[in-house]
């Protein structure tokens, strides 16, 4: 998971659906291993996708910080 007031992805969690980056493909994509990750620059969120992107993660792996 990651620390901070940024957007968080439990790898532990994560089983590699890729909901979040279907939903919100401007901040996460998935990696090698298909378990999801924050592409460069995008780890503060923003974007009401970010949130929705958290909501459609079947696991919950994705965490965002409180406006």
């Amino acid at each position: 998971m990651g620390s901070g007031s940024g957007i968080g992805i439990d790898k532990d969690r994560c089983i590699g659906a890729g909901q979040c980056a279907l939903t919100a493909p401007e901040v996460f994509t998935q990696d090698d291993d298909g378990l999801s990750t924050l592409l460069p620059g995008r780890e503060e969120g923003g974007s009401p996708l970010v949130r929705e992107a958290a909501r459609a993660c079947p696991v919950g792996a994705i965490t965002v910080p409180e406006d």
